[in-house]
Formats: C-alpha cells, sequence, structure tokens
C-alpha cells in the first residue's frame, strides 16, 4: 500500500502548495482521501482523473473537500463517459456541498458513513471513528496487503485516535497549532499532542500534516519527536510513502 501525499496545508495552503489531500494506491485501486484545495492538480501527477476509484472524505470544512467540485466538472463535461465514483463521507457532508453545486451527486454514488461504521471498497477495509471536532469528522484506518493506516483527519486529544492507530503501521496525524501550546484550542492539536497519540498507540510511524501555515513545521515535528521515540516525518506534496 502506497499513500501519496497531495497536499499538506492546515486550513489555508502557502504560495504553491495544497490543503490536505492523499491518494492511497494497492493492487491498481486508487482512493483519493480528502479533497482539499489544489489536490486535485497534484492528483494528476500520480494518476489521471478516470484512474480514482473511491473518494472518502473525512468532514465537511472546505481545506479537506472543496476540490470535489472541479472533479463533478471534469466528470460531467469531459469527453470519457466515466461512471458515478464511490464517495464515502459523514452525514451531512453532500447536502452541504449541494447548497454550492445541486448536481454534485451525478458525478457520485454517495454512500453516508456514520462515525465508528467500518466499510470496504476495493482491497481496502476502513474502520472508523469520531474525531474531536466542531462537525461529524470521521478519523479513518486504511488496512490492505497486511499493512495499516490510520488518519486522525481534523481532531483534538481524543482517546479514539488512540484506539483507531493502535499498532498501525503509520499514523498520518494533524498538527494545527504546531508547538504554540498558548494558541492550542481542543479542536485541534499540537504537535507535542500528535507525538503523544502515536505513542499512545504504539505506531510504527508518525506523519506531521494540517500543519497551520504560520507554524514553524521542524519545531512542529521536534514537539512531536520529544513525544514519541519512532520516526517522525513532514508530509509533503508529492511525498510517497510505502507501508
Amino acid at each position: 500500500m502506497d499513500l501519496v501525499v497531495l497536499g499538506s496545508e492546515g486550513g489555508w495552503p502557502r504560495a504553491g502548495r495544497a490543503a490536505c489531500g492523499y491518494l492511497l494506491r494497492h493492487e491498481g485501486f486508487h482512493v483519493w482521501l480528502d479533497a482539499g484545495t489544489g489536490t486535485m492538480a497534484n492528483l494528476q501527477r500520480h494518476v489521471t482523473l478516470a484512474d480514482v476509484d473511491a473518494v472518502v472524505l473525512s468532514h465537511r470544512h472546505f481545506d479537506h473537500f472543496v476540490d470535489v467540485y472541479p472533479f463533478v466538472l471534469a466528470r460531467r463535461y469531459g469527453d470519457a463517459p466515466w461512471p458515478p465514483v464511490p464517495l464515502f463521507a459523514p452525514p451531512g457532508l453532500v447536502a452541504h456541498a449541494m447548497q454550492l453545486e445541486e448536481e454534485l451527486v451525478s458525478a457520485f454514488d454517495v454512500r453516508e458513513v456514520a462515525p465508528g461504521e467500518a466499510f470496504e471498497v476495493g482491497p481496502f477495509a476502513i474502520e472508523t471513528r469520531p474525531m474531536r471536532h466542531p462537525v461529524p469528522t470521521l478519523g479513518l484506518r486504511l488496512a490492505a496487503g497486511g499493512r495499516a493506516l490510520a488518519y486522525s483527519a481534523d481532531t483534538g486529544p481524543t482517546d479514539d485516535l488512540v484506539a483507531l492507530a493502535g499498532g498501525a503501521d503509520a499514523l498520518l496525524c494533524e498538527a494545527t497549532w504546531g508547538d504554540r501550546e498558548e494558541l492550542a484550542q481542543p479542536f485541534h492539536l499540537l504537535g507535542r499532542e500528535a507525538g503523544e497519540h502515536a505513542a499512545g498507540a504504539g505506531t510504527g510511524r508518525l506523519i506531521l500534516t494540517h500543519i497551520w501555515p504560520e507554524r514553524d513545521r521542524e519545531r512542529t515535528a521536534a514537539a512531536a519527536a520529544a513525544a514519541f521515540d519512532g520516526p517522525v516525518e513532514l508530509a509533503e506534496e508529492g511525498m510517497v510513502v510505502s507501508l
């Protein structure tokens, strides 16, 4: 199983970067996980739009789903007669998105997933847990080929993330507040807290993402490493992690 980072910026992207989005691939099957600003352009560096077999969205904040809109246009007006793509999302996300584009559902076979439910798509078995965030948010554990990746989406400190990531080969974890302890609020994580969750879960490696653009990324990684004795990496656009 490969994880390809399409974007890793928290909230809004810095110049030349993209908000959160990832490509998971295994045995020729491609899952687009979160579709933040700019991720569709980067997606096409790795696969064609017709190669997307499923879309999984963690929650309805725009920096995680807004690029489904150009994807709908490509599927509606592109030359290829593509069938609807399975779209897995928490309750309310599609209804929220349809306020801007009613024809959104024409491109997708919508599958609503309540936090805590599990589902399968292609070779991937996917578990979910509710994350600590102001809107319904899916933390996800994606397993294929005997390997597992846990993804925090957006969350504050929660035991559900530790349970979700238990024994996973990697935890892709938000660290929005960086190392700025005085700015922390309970709906996002500090770098230190990301490290603590990874340590509690016994995950093999920690990959930090969704760091606020104004936070220092290296100091955030150092704060995480002080709490977790495994490998700590910063997610970067174009990065490929083989699990």
